[in-house]
C-alpha cells in the first residue's frame, strides 16, 4: 500500500497566519552610546598592546572590544603628551579659566548688591523704629503722671 503524506503538517504554507508563528520584535533598539576611556586605561592598554607579539595583540583587542584605530588614535595622543593627550575632549573648549571666574565675580556682585538692598531696608526701618520710640518716650515724659 502507497504512503499517504499528510499535507496539513507539512512547514510549507500558502502564506497565511499561522497561530504557531512568533511575529519579530517591533521595539526600537535604544541609541547607542559613544564609550568613553580612562586616560589611566588608554595608558594601560596602550602599554600592554606595544608589549605583545604580533599574533597576540589582535588577541587583546578582540578581548578588551577594541579596534586597531583607537590604538592608532591612542599613539598620536600619547605623542602629544600622555597627561595633555590622553585627558583632551573632543569638541568645542569649555570657558577658560578668566571666563569662569569672571562669571563667579559677577554672580558674587549680584548677590552682595542684593544683599545691600536688603540691608539698606533694615536700617531704613530701624531709624524709623527709633524716631518713633524716642518720640513715644518724649510724650510719656511730658505727659501727665497719675498718683496711686
Amino acid at each position: 500500500m502507497a504512503a499517504v503524506r499528510d499535507l496539513s503538517r507539512t512547514a510549507v504554507h500558502a502564506g497565511g497566519m499561522d497561530d504557531d508563528v512568533v511575529p519579530p520584535d517591533s521595539e526600537v533598539a535604544p541609541k547607542a552610546t559613544r564609550r568613553r576611556f580612562a586616560p589611566e586605561y588608554k595608558a594601560r592598554i596602550l602599554a600592554e598592546y606595544e608589549r605583545l607579539v604580533d599574533g597576540e595583540k589582535g588577541a587583546l583587542l578582540r578581548r578588551e572590544g577594541l579596534y586597531s584605530s583607537l590604538i592608532t588614535e591612542w599613539r598620536k595622543q600619547a605623542a602629544r603628551g600622555a597627561a595633555e593627550g590622553f585627558g583632551r575632549k573632543r569638541g568645542r573648549p569649555g570657558p577658560d579659566a578668566k571666563d569662569r571666574q569672571i562669571a563667579k565675580l559677577e554672580a558674587d556682585n549680584d548677590r552682595l548688591r542684593a544683599e545691600l538692598v536688603t540691608k539698606g531696608k533694615v536700617i531704613e526701618v530701624q531709624g524709623k523704629v527709633s524716631a518713633l520710640l524716642e518720640e513715644l518716650s518724649k510724650s510719656a515724659d511730658t505727659g501727665p503722671r497719675s498718683k496711686p
